[in-house]
Protein backbone atom coordinates (compact mmCIF):
# COMPACT_ATOMS: atom_id res chain seq x y z
CA UNK A 1 0.00 0.00 0.00
CA UNK A 2 2.82 2.41 0.83
CA UNK A 3 4.27 2.01 -2.66
CA UNK A 4 0.88 2.81 -4.20
CA UNK A 5 0.51 5.91 -2.06
CA UNK A 6 4.05 7.08 -2.81
CA UNK A 7 3.55 6.50 -6.54
CA UNK A 8 0.36 8.57 -6.48
CA UNK A 9 1.89 11.31 -4.31
CA UNK A 10 4.80 11.70 -6.73
CA UNK A 11 2.37 13.13 -9.30
CA UNK A 12 0.95 15.81 -7.03
CA UNK A 13 2.30 19.31 -6.36
CA UNK A 14 1.54 22.18 -4.02
CA UNK A 15 -1.50 24.03 -5.36
CA UNK A 16 -3.05 20.98 -7.03
CA UNK A 17 -6.76 20.42 -6.40
CA UNK A 18 -9.52 17.88 -6.29
CA UNK A 19 -13.00 18.90 -7.44
CA UNK A 20 -16.37 17.46 -6.54
CA UNK A 21 -18.15 16.52 -3.33
CA UNK A 22 -15.74 16.65 -0.39
CA UNK A 23 -16.20 17.16 3.33
CA UNK A 24 -14.33 19.59 5.54
CA UNK A 25 -14.13 18.49 9.19
CA UNK A 26 -13.25 20.56 12.24
CA UNK A 27 -13.36 20.30 16.03
CA UNK A 28 -15.61 22.59 18.07
CA UNK A 29 -16.97 23.00 21.58
CA UNK A 30 -20.49 21.53 21.87
CA UNK A 31 -20.98 23.78 24.91
CA UNK A 32 -20.23 26.88 22.86
CA UNK A 33 -20.88 26.28 19.15
CA UNK A 34 -20.16 29.31 16.97
CA UNK A 35 -20.86 28.48 13.34
CA UNK A 36 -24.11 27.31 11.78
CA UNK A 37 -22.52 23.93 11.06
CA UNK A 38 -21.37 23.34 14.65
CA UNK A 39 -24.68 24.61 16.04
CA UNK A 40 -26.62 22.22 13.81
CA UNK A 41 -24.32 19.34 14.77
CA UNK A 42 -24.83 20.10 18.47
CA UNK A 43 -28.60 20.07 18.01
CA UNK A 44 -28.57 16.83 16.02
CA UNK A 45 -26.34 14.92 18.43
CA UNK A 46 -27.38 16.49 21.72
CA UNK A 47 -23.95 17.86 22.50
CA UNK A 48 -22.33 14.41 22.42
CA UNK A 49 -20.16 15.14 19.37
CA UNK A 50 -17.35 17.68 19.02
CA UNK A 51 -16.43 17.09 15.37
CA UNK A 52 -18.47 18.81 12.65
CA UNK A 53 -18.21 18.62 8.90
CA UNK A 54 -19.72 20.42 5.95
CA UNK A 55 -19.70 19.81 2.23
CA UNK A 56 -17.27 21.79 0.09
CA UNK A 57 -16.62 22.04 -3.65
CA UNK A 58 -13.18 20.46 -3.37
CA UNK A 59 -9.75 20.98 -1.82
CA UNK A 60 -6.44 22.59 -2.71
CA UNK A 61 -3.23 21.04 -1.39
CA UNK A 62 -1.14 23.45 0.71
CA UNK A 63 1.74 21.13 1.61
CA UNK A 64 5.04 21.93 -0.09
CA UNK A 65 5.82 19.74 -3.08
CA UNK A 66 9.05 18.48 -1.51
CA UNK A 67 7.03 17.03 1.38
CA UNK A 68 4.24 15.70 -0.83
CA UNK A 69 6.64 13.51 -2.78
CA UNK A 70 8.45 12.16 0.28
CA UNK A 71 7.51 8.64 1.32
CA UNK A 72 4.30 8.35 3.32
CA UNK A 73 6.22 6.36 5.92
CA UNK A 74 8.08 9.53 6.91
CA UNK A 75 5.58 12.18 5.80
CA UNK A 76 2.10 10.61 6.05
CA UNK A 77 0.06 13.82 6.13
CA UNK A 78 -1.06 16.58 3.79
CA UNK A 79 -2.59 19.96 4.58
CA UNK A 80 -5.56 20.96 2.44
CA UNK A 81 -7.94 23.93 2.32
CA UNK A 82 -11.49 23.92 0.96
CA UNK A 83 -12.35 25.55 -2.34
CA UNK A 84 -14.89 28.36 -2.30
CA UNK A 85 -16.43 30.26 -5.18
CA UNK A 86 -16.07 34.05 -5.19
CA UNK A 87 -17.25 36.82 -7.49
CA UNK A 88 -15.04 38.40 -10.14
CA UNK A 89 -14.25 41.45 -8.01
CA UNK A 90 -13.10 39.37 -5.04
CA UNK A 91 -11.08 37.11 -7.34
CA UNK A 92 -9.15 40.14 -8.61
CA UNK A 93 -8.49 41.23 -5.04
CA UNK A 94 -7.19 37.76 -4.16
CA UNK A 95 -4.96 37.77 -7.23
CA UNK A 96 -3.40 41.04 -6.03
CA UNK A 97 -2.87 39.65 -2.50
CA UNK A 98 -5.46 42.01 -1.04
CA UNK A 99 -7.41 39.18 0.62
CA UNK A 100 -4.96 37.07 2.68
CA UNK A 101 -7.80 34.79 3.78
CA UNK A 102 -7.76 33.31 0.29
CA UNK A 103 -5.23 31.96 -2.19
CA UNK A 104 -5.79 32.16 -5.94
CA UNK A 105 -5.55 28.94 -7.97
CA UNK A 106 -4.66 29.81 -11.57
CA UNK A 107 -5.83 26.46 -12.90
CA UNK A 108 -9.31 27.14 -11.53
CA UNK A 109 -9.49 30.91 -12.05
CA UNK A 110 -12.04 30.49 -14.84
CA UNK A 111 -14.36 28.86 -12.29
CA UNK A 112 -13.70 31.64 -9.73
CA UNK A 113 -12.55 29.09 -7.15
CA UNK A 114 -10.05 30.10 -4.48
CA UNK A 115 -8.65 28.29 -1.46
CA UNK A 116 -9.97 29.34 1.95
CA UNK A 117 -6.89 29.57 4.18
CA UNK A 118 -8.97 30.20 7.30
CA UNK A 119 -9.97 26.54 7.11
CA UNK A 120 -7.11 24.07 6.91
CA UNK A 121 -7.51 20.32 7.40
CA UNK A 122 -4.96 17.51 7.77
CA UNK A 123 -5.49 14.31 5.78
CA UNK A 124 -3.43 11.18 5.22
CA UNK A 125 -1.73 10.89 1.85
CA UNK A 126 -3.71 7.76 1.04
CA UNK A 127 -6.72 9.94 0.18
CA UNK A 128 -4.88 10.82 -3.03
CA UNK A 129 -5.60 7.29 -4.26
CA UNK A 130 -9.25 8.30 -4.58
CA UNK A 131 -8.69 11.84 -5.83
CA UNK A 132 -8.38 12.99 -9.43
CA UNK A 133 -5.62 15.58 -9.66
CA UNK A 134 -6.48 18.98 -11.14
CA UNK A 135 -3.32 21.06 -11.73
CA UNK A 136 -3.48 24.33 -9.80
CA UNK A 137 -0.26 26.14 -10.69
CA UNK A 138 0.43 26.28 -14.41
CA UNK A 139 3.81 28.07 -14.48
CA UNK A 140 6.84 28.82 -12.33
CA UNK A 141 5.35 32.24 -11.59
CA UNK A 142 2.13 30.59 -10.40
CA UNK A 143 4.17 28.39 -8.05
CA UNK A 144 5.99 31.40 -6.59
CA UNK A 145 2.81 33.45 -6.25
CA UNK A 146 1.04 30.57 -4.50
CA UNK A 147 3.87 30.24 -1.97
CA UNK A 148 3.88 34.01 -1.39
CA UNK A 149 0.13 33.97 -0.69
CA UNK A 150 0.53 31.20 1.89
CA UNK A 151 3.36 33.08 3.57
CA UNK A 152 1.36 36.29 3.54
CA UNK A 153 -1.45 34.64 5.48
CA UNK A 154 0.73 33.87 8.50
CA UNK A 155 3.17 36.79 8.44
CA UNK A 156 0.79 39.76 8.41
CA UNK A 157 1.78 42.53 10.77
CA UNK A 158 -0.52 43.19 13.74
CA UNK A 159 -1.08 46.94 13.87
CA UNK A 160 -1.51 48.53 17.35
CA UNK A 161 -5.07 48.76 18.65
CA UNK A 162 -5.04 52.54 18.90
CA UNK A 163 -3.88 52.80 15.30
CA UNK A 164 -6.74 50.53 14.23
CA UNK A 165 -9.20 53.08 15.58
CA UNK A 166 -7.20 56.01 14.24
CA UNK A 167 -7.19 54.73 10.65
CA UNK A 168 -10.85 53.66 10.66
CA UNK A 169 -12.18 56.61 8.58
CA UNK A 170 -9.80 55.67 5.76
CA UNK A 171 -10.58 51.99 6.25
CA UNK A 172 -14.30 52.55 5.84
CA UNK A 173 -13.75 54.72 2.78
CA UNK A 174 -11.64 52.09 1.02
CA UNK A 175 -14.02 49.29 1.94
CA UNK A 176 -16.98 51.26 0.62
CA UNK A 177 -15.40 52.46 -2.61
CA UNK A 178 -13.04 49.63 -3.59
CA UNK A 179 -15.56 47.55 -5.55
CA UNK A 180 -17.64 50.47 -6.86
CA UNK A 181 -17.79 51.33 -10.55
CA UNK A 182 -16.54 54.86 -10.00
CA UNK A 183 -13.37 56.83 -10.67
CA UNK A 184 -12.26 56.44 -7.06
CA UNK A 185 -13.12 52.74 -7.09
CA UNK A 186 -11.03 52.24 -10.23
CA UNK A 187 -8.16 54.14 -8.62
CA UNK A 188 -8.24 51.96 -5.52
CA UNK A 189 -8.30 48.79 -7.60
CA UNK A 190 -5.35 50.07 -9.64
CA UNK A 191 -3.17 50.21 -6.54
CA UNK A 192 -0.76 47.32 -6.24
CA UNK A 193 -0.78 47.64 -2.46
CA UNK A 194 -0.80 50.07 0.44
CA UNK A 195 2.17 49.94 2.80
CA UNK A 196 2.75 51.74 6.10
CA UNK A 197 6.04 52.64 7.79
CA UNK A 198 6.20 53.76 11.41
CA UNK A 199 9.00 56.05 12.59
CA UNK A 200 10.73 55.59 14.94
CA UNK A 201 8.54 52.57 15.82
CA UNK A 202 4.93 51.59 16.45
CA UNK A 203 5.59 51.54 20.20
CA UNK A 204 6.99 55.07 20.40
CA UNK A 205 5.14 57.83 22.26
CA UNK A 206 4.97 59.86 19.05
CA UNK A 207 4.79 57.99 15.75
CA UNK A 208 4.99 59.30 12.20
CA UNK A 209 3.17 56.92 9.89
CA UNK A 210 4.11 57.11 6.21
CA UNK A 211 1.50 55.77 3.79
CA UNK A 212 2.76 54.43 0.47
CA UNK A 213 0.06 54.00 -2.18
CA UNK A 214 2.00 51.80 -4.60
CA UNK A 215 1.35 51.47 -8.34
CA UNK A 216 2.78 48.87 -10.71
CA UNK A 217 3.65 51.51 -13.31
CA UNK A 218 3.03 55.14 -14.22
CA UNK A 219 -0.50 54.54 -15.48
CA UNK A 220 -2.51 57.80 -15.37
CA UNK A 221 -5.22 58.06 -12.73
CA UNK A 222 -8.61 56.87 -14.03
CA UNK A 223 -10.44 60.13 -13.33
CA UNK A 224 -10.08 63.89 -13.28
CA UNK A 225 -7.99 63.89 -10.12
CA UNK A 226 -4.28 63.16 -10.33
CA UNK A 227 -2.72 60.47 -8.16
CA UNK A 228 -1.31 63.14 -5.86
CA UNK A 229 -4.77 64.69 -5.48
CA UNK A 230 -6.27 61.29 -4.72
CA UNK A 231 -3.57 60.69 -2.13
CA UNK A 232 -4.35 64.06 -0.50
CA UNK A 233 -8.04 63.13 -0.41
CA UNK A 234 -7.35 59.80 1.28
CA UNK A 235 -4.89 61.26 3.77
CA UNK A 236 -7.37 64.02 4.59
CA UNK A 237 -9.57 61.38 6.19
CA UNK A 238 -7.01 60.74 8.93
CA UNK A 239 -5.56 64.06 10.15
CA UNK A 240 -2.77 63.77 12.70
CA UNK A 241 -4.08 63.21 16.22
CA UNK A 242 -3.10 61.54 19.46
CA UNK A 243 0.34 60.00 19.14
CA UNK A 244 0.13 59.65 15.35
CA UNK A 245 1.23 62.06 12.65
CA UNK A 246 0.78 61.01 9.05
CA UNK A 247 2.16 61.60 5.59
CA UNK A 248 1.38 59.91 2.30
CA UNK A 249 2.51 59.55 -1.29
CA UNK A 250 1.69 57.58 -4.40
CA UNK A 251 4.73 55.85 -5.81
CA UNK A 252 5.64 53.41 -8.58
CA UNK A 253 7.00 50.12 -7.25
CA UNK A 254 10.33 50.36 -9.09
CA UNK A 255 10.92 53.83 -7.64
CA UNK A 256 10.41 52.70 -4.05
CA UNK A 257 13.66 52.01 -2.21
CA UNK A 258 14.31 48.54 -0.87
CA UNK A 259 14.77 50.09 2.58
CA UNK A 260 11.32 51.71 2.52
CA UNK A 261 9.72 48.49 1.31
CA UNK A 262 11.39 46.25 3.90
CA UNK A 263 10.72 48.67 6.76
CA UNK A 264 7.02 48.99 5.91
CA UNK A 265 4.05 46.69 6.45
CA UNK A 266 1.27 45.91 4.03
CA UNK A 267 -2.30 47.04 4.77
CA UNK A 268 -4.80 44.74 3.10
CA UNK A 269 -8.57 44.53 2.74
CA UNK A 270 -8.83 41.86 5.44
CA UNK A 271 -7.19 44.29 7.86
CA UNK A 272 -9.66 46.95 6.76
CA UNK A 273 -12.62 44.60 7.23
CA UNK A 274 -11.63 43.84 10.81
CA UNK A 275 -11.01 47.49 11.57
CA UNK A 276 -14.43 48.57 10.45
CA UNK A 277 -16.32 46.08 12.61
Amino acid sequence: MSLQVDSKSAKWKQGDCVLGEQWFAFRFSPNHPITKVSTKTTEEFGGEVDIAENEVAGFVVLTQTCDIVRTCQKRPYLEVAPLVEVDDSTLREVQRLKRPQYVVIPGLASKCFVGDLDRVMTVEKAVLLDWERVPGCLSDKDVRDFAVALTRKITRFAFPDDFVGFVQPLSKKIQKKHSKQSEEGEALRALREIRLRASPSWDAQTVNVSFFFILDDDTPSPGKKSWDELCDTWMGLIPSSGRFTVSGETIILEEMTAKDYLESDRLDLDHLSSQST
